[in-house]
């Protein structure tokens, strides 16, 4: 059975460009950065200086402004709890929009117990900011704005240009979480007036365990492991040289090649929505229509819960993600509870029937033929859980009861 990876949002494959750069850095040239003195660690040195020019490049910063971490979580809380920690004497207030990842939304929870106050932003139907929204909720104490570029789980892309506009107006730090769109739509962190941005190696073909917070210069943060001065003092900790070799191929790559990516997911993309669309009913898109990430398509099924569609998706050999709720094992409780995602309810779905949320978000490598399995089996699907489900057939008998 041939396997069809539709959830590329989560993590892509690492390109082969990628590995065969890494490769020396475990075996041949594995020295400490720190450790210059030497000749590993002028290699180990200069290869995390390479991947510093390269990662910048790709977001139209400059080298100094790069500080490497271990992932995209990291780097949201050092941009959140650094920035708030940094700035707490000019304010303790911050603008954060409801639908951002759990890593900015956790870093707020401390923050909260110390006495910061935090205005959630809303967004519309589409999953869309208002800038308007922001310039009304900005205060005099208001030190820090966060809105991400694009939302994982329903592909929105953020107008975070106009937001970072107001932000820079107003003299409060701006942070976009770039995580989803780095390496796959432009970022110019100039052009969206951004003081701080969240990146992920490994969602743009790069490796795990490796990210990147771009912090303009001038900006402070307080840094939030205790130990060296690695990272010009933002992040201590000996750098991870074949991981940041390894995303500074990957950005050096997506730079390159990001347009013609781009430009063919986009066409994959649409022949997926419109074919879901002309065959499965009792369906709801999710997320912006258009400003959208390339190859994402999201949506939620009237009557089909979404990890039933997510286990005979792969009992079909597809793979792909459910935002629509997750079930979560608490350690200490014999039952798993059902949640409604935070970024459905947050544009409008009642969460009583948002249970059958679906993402596919595609790469560079899938195919015509595999969007065409796709759209073989998924209304197969659709009908088999429509005929298990007891809702379902109650919306049956009262169909056929009002003559409908």
């Amino acid at each position: 059975m041939a396997h069809i990876f539709f959830d590329h949002i989560s993590t892509t494959p690492l390109d082969p460009r990628v590995f065969e750069e890494m490769k020396p850095y475990f075996l041949e040239w594995y020295g400490n950065p720190s450790s210059h003195i030497h000749d590993q660690g002028q290699a180990a040195l200069k290869a995390v200086d390479a991947a510093r020019t390269r990662v910048a490049g790709l977001i139209h910063a400059r080298p100094q402004e790069i500080v490497f971490t271990s992932g995209a979580t990291e780097a949201n809380n050092l941009a959140i709890k650094g920035a708030a920690e940094a700035y707490e004497k000019r304010g303790r207030h911050i603008v954060v929009s409801e639908v951002e990842h759990f890593s900015v939304m956790n870093a707020l929870l401390p923050l909260r117990n110390r006495g910061y106050e935090v205005t959630p932003l809303k967004v519309d139907s589409d999953g869309k900011a208002d800038p308007e929204d922001v310039r009304r909720a900005i205060r005099p104490d208001t030190i820090l704005v966060s809105v991400m570029h694009a939302n994982s789980e329903i592909g929105t892309i953020e107008p975070v240009a106009e937001i970072g506009r107001i932000a820079r107006e107003r003299e409060v730090l701006f942070h976009t979480d770039a995580t989803a769109s780095a390496g796959h739509i432009p970022l110019d962190v100039e052009a969206a007036g951004a003081d701080l941005v969240t990146l992920s190696a490994h969602n743009f073909y790069g490796p795990k365990g490796v990210g990147a917070l771009y912090v303009r210069e001038g900006v402070r943060l307080a840094s939030q492991i205790d130990g060296g001065f690695q990272e010009r003092g933002f992040r201590a900790g000996t750098e991870n040289v074949p991981g940041i070799a390894g995303m500074g191929a990957a950005a050096a790559i997506a730079k390159e090649e990001m347009a013609p990516w781009a430009g063919k997911l986009r066409r994959l993309g649409k022949r997926l929505w419109d074919g879901i669309g002309a065959t499965v009913s009792h369906l709801h898109f999710t997320g912006h229509p258009v400003d959208r990430l390339p190859g994402h398509v999201s949506f939620w099924v009237e009557y089909a819960e979404g990890e039933s569609l997510l286990l005979f998706l792969n009992v079909h050999g597809v793979m792909a993600a459910s935002g629509s709720a997750c079930s979560s094992n608490l350690r200490g409780r014999d039952e798993e509870d059902l949640v409604a995602s935070p970024v459905l309810r947050a544009i409008g779905v009642p969460s009583d029937i948002c249970t059958g949320s679906i993402t596919f978000s595609l790469g560079k490598g899938n195919t015509e033929e595999e969007v065409d399995s796709v759209l073989r089996v998924l209304p197969v699907i659709a009908k088999r859980l429509w005929e298990m489900s007891p809702t379902y057939l109650d919306y049956q008998k009262q169909k056929v009861q009002g003559g409908g």
